[in-house]
């Protein structure tokens, strides 16, 4: 095996916005006449889809909805995140994406973002910043129906499989990518893929993700790519 491909999530690994959903997710609820929980909006929203999270918080106070209304929910949101990044004076990318990006190229390994968020908020992003260009595919909570979301692996699978549409003759792998999460529904969710997974420990302490991912950093900027090499090489040891 070799790695050839860097599966990135979105939110808690690119950029530094949890805050944001929180807030909007917040005011979402009130909206609706229901006081937001902190610790239901933890357990349901953290590496989870917007479509997911809502679902649930929702159906934890009662109230259930329609598919119909849950996307009407999940579009006002959308609109909501896309102007206030527009309202940013500099956007909250977490140090070490640009590395990392120039990482990848120069390693000439493909590039995707697997997320549980909408894709016009990643594209928000993308089109905001120098390297996201070199960003060949997203796979978003677009995808999939609201109730699917990490830790079930169908993003990553379906990235696999359409970086092998894509690129003819890739024969792309799990084993042969590196998925890079914040959370335990995102490592779970590449774990159950069969992905190596690196964890980052943005939203939870060290320790906690190391307990959970195949390799582990404090921040993104101390990751280097080619610590990784000898557990892709053919020589080396296999890390699922």
């Amino acid at each position: 095996m070799a790695l050839k491909a860097v599966l990135l999530d979105f939110n808690g690994v690119v950029i530094n916005d949890e805050a944001i959903h929180r807030q909007l997710i917040e005011e979402l609820l009130l909206e609706e006449n229901l006081r937001p929980n902190p610790q239901a909006l933890a357990e349901c929203c953290l590496g989870r889809s917007d479509g997911a999270c809502l679902k649930d918080l929702l159906a934890r106070q009662g109230r259930v909805v329609s598919k119909a209304y849950l996307e009407k929910l999940i579009d006002r949101k959308a609109e909501r995140y896309r102007q206030v990044l527009t309202s940013l004076g500099e956007l909250p990318l977490y140090p070490g994406i640009d590395d990392l990006i120039y990482q990848i190229r120069t390693a000439d390994l493909k590039l995707a973002i697997v997320s549980g968020a909408r894709c016009s908020e990643i594209e928000a992003v993308l089109s905001l910043v120098k390297w996201g260009q070199y960003v060949q595919l997203i796979v978003s909570a677009d995808d999939f129906s609201a109730g699917v979301s990490k830790p079930a692996p169908d993003g990553y699978l379906l990235a696999i499989e359409r970086l092998n549409q894509r690129f003819t003759g890739l024969a792309l792998q799990p084993v042969d990518c590196l998925a890079i999460e914040d959370s335990f529904a995102g490592i779970e969710a590449a774990k159950r893929a069969g992905v190596p997974v690196l964890g980052v420990a943005h939203a939870y302490p060290y320790q906690m993700i190391h307990r959970r991912a195949t390799w582990v950093i404090d921040h993104l900027y101390e990751l280097r790519l080619d610590w990784l090499t000898p557990y892709y090489s053919p020589v080396g040891q296999n890390p699922g």
